[in-house]
């Protein structure tokens, strides 16, 4: 082991010295430079997703955009969904509201992320030959004020189904609850936002724009969708149009409701999709996680890195003595607003008031023990965590190097001492729920934000 002991970053924790003295009894060496990724082309590690075996890792495509203004053109996507084929590892995630970075900041641009993921998995099949793990590609039906009915959803479906140019989609899912719990609304980010029953007015230069939150609120009407929506689930179901169904950002108690619902119809509740991290596990998201698997429903995982805190990549101390130089660089060019830089700086780093002095530092030393005995990334290590809880991560991608990466969390899984090593620290730090304008709870669908609570 190389001495570390003038390296500022290494004031390790408790935890972090029980975890050197237990790593040092085993017959692995701990090393500081670290290995190299292993191939994983020939790495099968699948789960279930109702009838569907699926990689342990997912593909988020939410970032996903042509490089061209008149075609859907990226051959960097290109790339990475061809690695993704040949890696056993293509289960992209979609939505029809996924589009052009532009277009999609307004609510625009429907369809365009579905219809950029048919054709590059079209051309991956073309060139790369059978795949022992077919593909897999799930996406998403957007609550709107104007769809109102169950034929929405199945008319919504169909556009979607033409788009990934299938006859029945893998995995069709509700993106949000219909149902929001706040009369109103406001945002913790944002101290120049003023809410108004149902009207959010922004007042920042970097949104300015009037936001109507829930139509009718202000007049005492505000009724849930919710079963009309699962009742056009159900019809997708039994007219062949969608293989599984599934649901986002439903706590146990509304994943139950659908849960039975559907079962009245026949149809099964193949999965739930909320936010779930080794810091985002409260909050509702492990009683959640609980309900899914009493339930028998999987839970998929997004926001897996915690917006990249737990890579690192806020905590340059930890930082420099990442494995891949090239996997971080491709990280940090990822862009973030003033406001979303403010919040993770101030969790990386702690404030002494929400987030403990040292911030993450203590729980990204503990990290970085055991991705070194492993010969694995921070990354990885952070993925491994919600695989061996028996949820699949859904990590945005937008490079064959992220993909790389991604996929070294695959064949593997922590011990239970490692997840209580990492827990024991993880516990000690406020629940993260998101950054700037992007939240845990909330999304921004066009019209406006829809807010939800796992409870």
């Amino acid at each position: 082991m190389k001495d570390q002991s003038s390296n500022p970053c290494c004031h390790f924790s408790a935890s972090a010295m029980l975890c050197l003295a237990y790593f040092a009894c085993s017959s692995h060496a701990f090393v500081v430079t670290g290995a190299q990724n292993k191939p994983v082309s020939n790495l099968v590690d699948t789960t279930k997703i109702g009838s569907l075996d699926v990689p342990t890792v997912g593909v988020g495509t939410i970032s996903w955009s042509s490089k061209s203004l008149f075609s859907l053109e990226n051959e960097e996507l290109e790339d990475l969904v061809a690695a993704a084929y040949r890696s056993n590892a293509a289960f992209f995630d979609t939505a029809e509201r996924y589009g052009s970075h532009l277009k999609t900041a307004i609510g625009l641009g429907y369809g365009e992320t579905e219809r950029l993921t048919n054709k590059l998995l079209q051309r991956a099949t073309l060139t790369e030959g059978p795949a022992r793990v077919k593909p897999v590609v799930a996406s998403k039906f957007t609550p709107l004020p104007w769809r109102t009915s169950a034929q929405s959803v199945v008319d919504a479906c169909e556009e979607s189904r033409r788009n990934l140019g299938v006859e029945s989609i893998d995995l069709y899912q509700i993106h949000m609850p219909d149902s929001t719990p706040e009369s109103l609304i406001s945002h913790p980010s944002c101290p120049g936002m003023v809410s108004l029953t149902s009207f959010m007015f922004v007042l920042s230069p970097s949104l300015p724009f009037v936001i109507v939150v829930q139509p009718f609120r202000a007049f005492g009407r505000v009724e849930s969708k919710d079963s009309i929506y699962w009742d056009g689930l159900a019809e997708c179901y039994h007219r062949g149009i969608v293989k599984n169904v599934g649901v986002c950002n439903y706590g146990p108690t509304l994943v139950e409701k659908c849960h039975e619902a559907l079962a009245k119809r026949g149809v099964p509740l193949a999965s739930n999709q909320i936010a779930f991290s080794l810091i985002g596990r409260q909050n509702g998201s492990q009683e959640t996680v609980d309900k899914c698997n009493e339930l028998g429903v999987k839970c998929l995982a997004y926001y897996p890195f915690a917006m990249g805190l737990l890579t690192g990549k806020y905590s340059r101390e930890i930082w420099g003595k990442a494995k891949d130089v090239s996997i971080n660089e491709s990280l940090t060019t990822q862009k973030k607003t003033s406001l979303e830089l403010l919040d993770l700086q101030r969790y990386a780093q702690g404030d002494g008031i929400t987030v403990p002095e040292g911030g993450i530092a203590p729980l990204l030393n503990v990290m970085l023990v055991i991705a070194e005995k492993r010969e694995k990334t921070l990354a990885q290590v952070a993925l491994n965590y919600i695989i061996s809880k028996g949820v699949i991560p859904i990590p945005g991608c937008r490079t064959s190097a992220q993909l790389e990466d991604n996929l070294g969390a695959m064949g593997w899984r922590l011990t239970s001492e490692e997840i209580a090593m990492l827990e024991f620290e993880a516990d000690k730090l406020p629940n993260f729920d998101g950054a700037g304008f992007k939240r845990t709870n909330e999304k921004f669908v066009g019209y406006g934000i829809e807010k939800w609570v796992l409870d």
